[in-house]
């Protein structure tokens, strides 16, 4: 008996979601539809479709409007017209990605590499700028690093910092800033333009030279900016692969670990 229990329990899954999967589509060649027709055009029960459709709503992967009225206005509510929203697409997928290639590499093509990272340096300049006197507030390249992270956190980026090395008295000790998500991973992978420019920007934001240690375009599981955080009176120096903030870079090693 048990076995027959466990047995069931990924079928009944699977059937589920293929289901589901069903109703959104319909939803998406066909929307908005009522529950309703739905069900006669899947050919299963309205409370079936019902079950499924309150799944997509509660997932944000479907909306609902009044369907409008036909005829003398009758009792009762008017009959709700069932619709995916952007998330419910996505569930079919997108081609951004590709779109954005195609894109730049007619722009590098038709306008040379500078246009590249023209196009990359305005890019950076526009997610991170709205929040540059958030960042700059502070003197200190560790609170500005904090004040970075949350920034590309609220863009999208999932981005956090840690210290790194022993606190001490003339010793040079330093921040990770991770980005933990990538938005433009797939594309920045075939132009690092975008990858650079990101660096440059931190640096010029953070008031000190940087080094990014891993980035997801390379295949890292994070983007790991190393910033450099002088105490005492040793001043940081730049190291091999880090960006200083005059906006020259060198490349970008692989490596380092995530916060």
């Amino acid at each position: 008996m048990p076995r027959a229990v466990v047995n069931a329990v990924p079928s009944q899954v699977s059937a589920e979601g293929k289901t589901r999967n069903e109703v959104a589509r319909l939803l998406l060649e066909q929307g908005p539809m009522t529950a309703v027709v739905v069900a006669e055009q899947l050919g299963i029960s309205p409370a079936a479709v019902r079950r499924h459709l309150d799944a997509l709503l509660a997932d944000g992967e479907a909306e609902t409007r009044d369907a409008p009225r036909r005829g003398p206005r009758g009792r009762g509510r008017p009959a709700k017209l069932f619709l995916l929203t952007e998330p419910g697409r996505a569930r079919f997928g997108h081609a951004y990605d590709d779109l954005a290639v195609s894109a730049i590499r007619f722009l590098a093509e038709h306008a040379g590499e500078d246009a590249v990272r023209a196009f990359a340096e305005q890019r950076i300049e526009k997610l991170v700028g709205p929040h540059r006197s958030a960042i700059t507030g502070s003197s200190d390249p560790a609170t500005r690093a904090e004040a970075l992270a949350t920034a590309l956190t609220r863009e999208g980026y999932a981005a956090s910092t840690r210290q790194v090395g022993a606190p001490a008295p003339g010793q040079n000790v330093g921040a990770q800033l991770c980005q933990h998500h990538c938005p433009v991973a797939h594309v920045a992978a075939e132009f690092p333009q975008l990858c650079e420019a990101e660096t440059e920007a931190f640096a010029e934001l953070l008031g000190t030279h940087v080094q990014r240690l891993a980035t997801i375009a390379r295949g890292d599981s994070a983007c790991t900016t190393h910033v450099p955080v002088t105490t005492g009176n040793n001043p940081a120096h730049p190291e091999p692969g880090s960006t200083v903030p005059s906006g020259r870079t060198a490349r970008i090693p692989n490596g380092g670990k995530p916060a």
